[in-house]
């Protein structure tokens, strides 16, 4: 996963927990100032938000943790909510006309949180220390979201994940799905990460062996095409926590879950 602005989507998510931000020429209260109207948002305030946002808590390990009665715990269920009644009925009407209906969930803070690194690099990212961090393998659930993909499997709906993490990546994530109870379809015909060295055909418009141009939204709905075209399912679902994880086609429907710490273009 490549992580570019890292805090550049905090506005959009904090406003739809209800925090409070700060912007060019706001006052506090007994204050009156006449900022510059391109003054950009305070970092220091932002960040205070997106821990309001999560009821971000370190643990007895010094582990950040979000809150099961956060806003974002809540913003979740309402997502999850929905997606379980959708799921339900076109898997029937999938069903119904002889197809094969999948859902699609993508990876990072998506199915697994990544909020403790994100706080503990201050909302940076390094290759390096990220790789460490997955392959660690102990990240907690998105809250729902592992329950969600059991649902899925329940109505006879395929599960397929399409992820930004590397090939190499492969065992950590597989162990940590497994921990937070998402074990379903965790075979390499339904995991779809990155292989810069070895891509599949299917990508051949933007990545060669050794080679690899792709931008995320070409990565991942060339991942969904493969999906309906070759393998012959019908994507009901799809689920990410960036726009580049949905943008693109291949899906009867979206699911944006909330993310306020990182942006992936």
């Amino acid at each position: 996963m490549h992580k570019s602005l890292r805090i550049a989507a905090a506005t959009a998510a904090c406003a739809l927990a209800g925090g409070l931000l700060y912007g060019a020429g706001a006052a506090t209260a007994g204050q009156s100032t006449a900022n510059s109207t391109h003054e950009p948002y305070n970092i220091g305030v932002l960040v205070k938000d997106i821990d309001t946002y999560y009821g971000t808590t370190a643990d007895s390990d010094g582990v950040y943790q979000a809150s099961p009665s956060s806003p974002y715990a809540k913003d979740l269920a309402r997502i999850d909510a929905d997606a379980k009644r959708w799921i339900d009925q076109a898997a029937r009407k999938t069903h119904h006309r002889g197809h094969k209906p999948a859902v699609v969930f993508d990876i990072d803070d998506t199915l697994l949180l990544s909020l403790d690194y994100e706080k503990r690099y201050n909302y940076t990212y390094d290759a390096n220390t990220w790789n460490d961090y997955v392959n660690r393998a102990d990240r907690p659930e998105v809250f729902g979201s592992p329950a969600l993909v059991r649902y899925a499997e329940s109505k006879g709906v395929a599960v397929f994940y399409n992820s930004g993490l590397s090939e190499a990546q492969r065992a950590g994530a597989v162990e940590n799905l497994k921990k937070v109870g998402a074990d379903v379809n965790l075979d390499p015909g339904h995991m779809f990460l990155k292989d810069k060295a070895n891509p599949p055909a299917y990508l051949s418009s933007c990545a060669t062996p050794g080679t690899w141009t792709c931008t995320t939204v070409q990565y991942k709905a060339g991942t969904r095409k493969h999906i309906e075209k070759d393998l012959g399912y019908d994507i009901i679902a799809n689920f990410g926590d960036q726009y580049s994880d949905l943008d693109g086609g291949y899906a009867d429907r979206t699911y944006k879950l909330p993310n306020p710490t990182y942006f992936v273009s």
